[in-house]
């Protein structure tokens, strides 16, 4: 069942009572705060206990953040922990190409799965539940063991028929291919983080995204650094996550730049931004998502495209492709074969 953003709230107040008290496991700040979201929705029963993983900074941050804001009634934090904790009748998680997740899946008794957003890879994993292939990354080079693993996790998962909470334009053929395995989709609009009181926005016209590419070796550092020097105005940069320390050394010396290290996710930091601003960003999850929060206050959210010399011989073709998937059509519908995986 493909479920709008329109009835949602009812529908899973509806059911919250039957469902019991969920658990959800969060590894990075938008799975955080897609948890938050999917409780608010109704979507995870009337208690949530959220855990994070342990040994992340930028959990903290965002946590902190959340708090800051104020907790949505019955969603709670217990300490962070470096394993899974058991199932609830409900449970929450987002990465589930995650070993400790798929470990989790294949032991646990069998009770009612909730995916939430974790970037494109919620894409790749919605078109590895359809192929029935095992769930895993696109890039690495898994074990036998690994591969197992992930095969007996895609069967218990597709047997759980599981809800997926997204805020991804999820291309139309892969969405009816998705509930054809008696999948449902449910999307939102992020109705919680719009409805939470301003922040305030940088004053620079223009906001660029920073980058994970870099680091994780896909493009050329002086490339990408050329461009931000190249960039003939005030920039109010806001870092990745996992951008390397050294690298943003770089940038902080660029002239007439100045990096805001928030912390939180782009999406709690800049949802306030002015009509007259602009968000520039390579690809990325953040490029779909500040659309959906921003595109009603007239917020422009621009894809950046990555030229040919920029990309590594470890971006593949495949993989290039899939980082680019929602970069210049956010409302228009997508074809989608899906039988067709990336590699």
């Amino acid at each position: 069942m493909n479920v709008s953003l329109r009835g949602v709230e009812n529908e899973g107040r509806r059911h919250a009572a039957e469902q019991g008290q969920a658990v959800a496991w969060v590894e990075s700040p938008l799975q955080l705060l897609c948890v938050v979201e999917a409780h608010h929705a109704g979507l995870l029963g009337p208690v949530t206990t959220v855990v994070p993983r342990a040994g992340l900074p930028a959990l903290r941050l965002t946590r902190r953040e959340l708090e800051r804001l104020g907790l949505p009634e019955g969603l709670e934090f217990a300490e962070p922990a470096e394993r899974v904790p058991r199932p609830g009748r409900t449970w929450a998680v987002g990465d589930a190409f995650s070993g400790r997740v798929q470990l989790a899946l294949v032991t646990a008794l069998s009770g009612r799965t909730v995916l939430v957003d974790d970037g494109l890879a919620t894409i790749r994993l919605l078109e590895l539940l359809v192929a029935r292939r095992p769930l895993l990354r696109a890039r690495g080079a898994p074990g036998v063991v690994r591969k197992v693993l992930a095969a007996a996790a895609g069967f218990r998962l597709r047997t759980r028929r599981p809800t997926v909470f997204t805020a991804l334009p999820v291309p139309a053929g892969l969405a009816e291919a998705v509930e054809g395995t008696g999948a449902r989709l449910v999307r939102h609009d992020f109705a919680w983080l719009r409805a939470q009181p301003a922040v305030r926005p940088p004053q620079e016209r223009t906001v660029v995204l920073g980058t994970s590419l870099v680091r994780n070796g896909l493009i050329h550092r002086d490339r990408y650094l050329r461009w931000l020097e190249r960039i003939d105005e005030p920039v109010a940069y806001f870092p990745h996550r996992r951008e390397d320390p050294e690298d943003l050394d770089r940038v902080r010396r660029i002239a007439g730049l100045t990096v805001y290290d928030a912390g939180a996710p782009a999406e709690m930091t800049l949802r306030d931004l002015r009509p007259d601003q602009r968000v520039l960003s390579l690809p990325s999850t953040a490029v779909t998502s500040l659309r959906v929060l921003l595109s009603a206050r007239g917020v422009r959210v621009e894809a950046v495209d990555v030229p040919e010399d920029w990309w590594t011989a470890s971006a593949v073709p495949s993989l290039r492709s899939h980082l680019q998937l929602f970069a210049h059509e956010p409302h228009q519908p997508h074809t989608h074969d899906p039988g067709k995986v990336a590699p």
